[in-house]
């Protein structure tokens, strides 16, 4: 069954910093470069925050971590990147379907919601958005998202120490047909669903072709916790990607 949500208490329209921001935000013009690994399942809900979500299983004792990096260029809260750790989670007691085939299939079809553990921003203003209307666990840091040359490449800088430095291949051709995701937060401390549109043209999917090197961060340090760095099963190249957030809606 499909994570039940009450009618939505959130409102429409929001002022951050003396602007209005008003639903759904739209992003029209942004380039994201990703890849995700097979991780421990117990290590990654250790992680969580909260007993409503569960790490979806694609195999036995193992869950999905995604890092994404993302230049904003044309969007309702501004020109911006972003990096996102996000683990892929089910709302406890949601239909599982087929043990571990079910959850494959549910990612690979957009129906697999995420949980974003991490959400640095490099600009003020979106990162007050985020945290406002949808509860995300955005942050200010120091974010260089280099999509020049052959390959993407992100340098991610928190308190003055570094996080991660990540290269992943770009380029491709495909089309991504939009596509409805979901997303789960906390906001005051209940937890809330946010749906998002979203479709890209020059796609590019690779297996492997990822390098990733950790710093010595706290968040560095909870990413080991998870294995990293090993070799990524895939990585995802958006060369032009559009979307639409919806407000944020409170979990039954």
């Amino acid at each position: 069954m499909e994570a039940e949500v009450r009618p939505q208490t959130r409102p429409d329209r929001y002022q951050i910093q003396g602007r209005n921001v008003t639903m759904p935000c739209h992003v029209r013009d942004a380039c994201s470069a990703s890849a995700t690994w097979l991780v421990s399942s117990k290590a990654a809900q250790a992680l969580l925050r909260g007993p409503e979500l569960e790490i979806a299983e694609v195999l036995p004792g193992k869950g999905l971590l995604s890092i994404a990096c993302v230049d904003y260029r044309d969007n309702d809260l501004g020109n911006y990147n972003e990096v996102s750790i996000a683990f892929f989670v089910r709302k406890r007691g949601d239909r599982r379907g087929i043990p571990y085939l079910g959850a494959a299939a549910a990612m690979m079809r957009g129906l697999l919601p995420t949980y974003i553990l991490h959400l640095p921003v490099d600009q003020s203003f979106t990162c007050e958005a985020g945290q406002v209307i949808w509860g995300f666990p955005k942050t200010v840091d120091e974010i260089d998202f280099d999509t020049g040359g052959d390959r993407a490449r992100c340098v991610w800088n928190k308190d003055g120490q570094n996080v991660l430095k990540i290269s992943l291949p770009i380029g491709g051709k495909r089309d991504f047909p939009e596509q409805t995701l979901s997303t789960y937060s906390y906001i005051d401390g209940a937890l809330h669903v946010t749906s998002f549109a979203s479709s890209a043209e020059n796609l590019g999917v690779r297996m492997g072709g990822v390098q990733l090197t950790l710093g010595a961060h706290p968040v560095a340090d909870e990413l080991r916790s998870l294995g990293l760095p090993k070799p990524a099963l895939m990585s995802l190249w958006m060369g032009k990607m559009r979307g639409r957030f919806e407000a944020a809606e409170r979990c039954s």
